[in-house]
């Protein structure tokens, strides 16, 4: 691929990495940027791999002002209950590729899910009601 040019100046425009703040509720975090920047303006282009980087970054940044639960206590939580991805999204909610998007931070843990995690996490036994349920479910 060309390199592209700015659609400000006509310059051309160069692959690099920069320092990007994401605000949220008042809150803000630095993250380093990737993408294609104009050394001549303050323009910039990013493709849809950049922009994971940022969106990550802000589900991150929204788990934490709003006590969620982030993407590795997810997953250290998932394995002590000795859960599979695939299981802990069949038997806590969010479907089979539930748990993959969640320990990634692709996708934001909703308070339910937050809750039903914590919960097991203290009582582990709660796993045989969610077990229990799903075979009644899958009887019906």
């Amino acid at each position: 691929m060309s390199n592209p040019t700015c659609p400000e100046t006509g310059s051309v425009m160069y692959r690099d990495v920069r320092p990007m703040t994401i605000m949220y509720k008042g809150q803000q975090v630095e993250i380093q940027m990737p993408g294609w920047y104009c050394d001549e303006s303050d323009e910039s282009i990013h493709t849809g791999e950049d922009l994971k980087v940022s969106d990550r970054a802000l589900n991150r940044l929204k788990a934490e002002v709003e006590n969620l639960l982030v993407p590795e206590n997810v997953r250290r939580i998932r394995k002590r209950l000795r859960l599979t991805q695939k299981d802990a999204g069949r038997l806590i909610g969010g479907g089979p590729n539930a748990f993959q998007k969640y320990e990634s931070g692709e996708v934001l843990v909703s308070h339910g899910v937050t809750s039903a995690l914590l919960l097991l996490e203290r009582d582990p036994s709660g796993l045989t009601v969610l077990k229990k349920q799903k075979q009644r479910e899958n009887a019906a």
